[in-house]
């Protein structure tokens, strides 16, 4: 048929010689010959394509999805490539399907946003930390070997280092290492502290309290700071009980208005 990949094969057994179907492709106008060429060719590859997906297996993403996302990398270097160029078809497929795993990883696997550059020095860390292990006896590279094997600074080092327990998150309910009793992460958070409200709403009213008349300041205070009763408040004020309660009642509603009104 003269629209089939020829079988011949390079060195590399997922390497299809298709020099002679991209020339055909380039050449052809938009249309069914055209797609069909383009999908026969894609499908030719796709072994490489998933061979480069295999690569990053066991590093949390499903190896089913690596094999999509290398698909679909595999389809963009067919659609960018021009064999006019002069390169090899394999030379400018592998770093694209490379480059879109990669990106696969960056913006879709890390639980938490870490910048770009920090991505790259988790990455040299890596590399380093693995040439590293069956150079170093005895212990795992310290901060200044890897610095000075991957010619980094030992504050990048740390911070790659920081890094590598990123690219994940400990669920709540994981149970904290070296405890045998069921204690979890979500034991050892904190919680808000109510009386940081209770401050909050103190310095807030300061400034209306000190406003007030003498005679209901005083009895403000008497109230809620002498642990006084009303009765009492009354007797030694020389009030009725029934005039402590009104002016209670009026200032406590006068200063909550106030500071609403301030805070909005």
């Amino acid at each position: 048929m003269g629209n089939q990949v020829s079988a011949k094969r390079h060195p590399h057994d997922d390497a299809p010689d298709t020099t002679e179907a991209f020339r055909r492709l380039a050449a052809l106008p938009a249309g069914g010959a055209r797609d069909a060429l383009r999908e026969e060719i894609v499908e030719a590859w796709l072994p490489m394509a998933d061979r480069l997906a295999g690569r990053f297996r066991n590093r949390g993403e499903n190896l089913e999805d690596l094999r999509q996302v290398a698909a679909l990398g595999l389809v963009k270097a067919v659609d960018r490539y021009d064999p006019e160029l002069g390169n090899a078809f394999e030379s400018y497929a592998v770093p694209t399907v490379t480059g879109e795993i990669k990106r696969h990883f960056r913006d879709h696997m890390w639980t938490v946003h870490v910048p770009r550059r920090v991505q790259d020095l988790r990455n040299r860390v890596r590399f380093a930390q693995q040439e590293l292990s069956g150079t170093v006896s005895g212990h795992g590279p310290t901060v200044a070997e890897i610095a000075a094997h991957a010619r980094m600074s030992e504050e990048d080092v740390r911070a790659g280092l920081e890094a590598l327990e990123s690219f994940s998150a400990l669920s709540l309910d994981a149970e904290l290492r070296g405890s045998d009793d069921g204690y979890s992460l979500s034991d050892a958070l904190g919680s808000a502290d109510p009386a940081l409200d209770v401050v909050i709403d103190r310095e807030a009213v300061k400034p209306r309290l000190r406003a007030l008349p003498e005679r209901e300041r005083t009895i403000l205070y008497m109230r809620f700071f002498g642990d006084m009763t009303q009765s009492s408040i009354a007797e030694q004020l020389g009030i009725s009980q029934m005039h402590v309660s009104r002016l209670i009642s009026r200032c406590c509603a006068r200063l909550r208005n106030q500071v609403l009104r301030d805070a909005a």
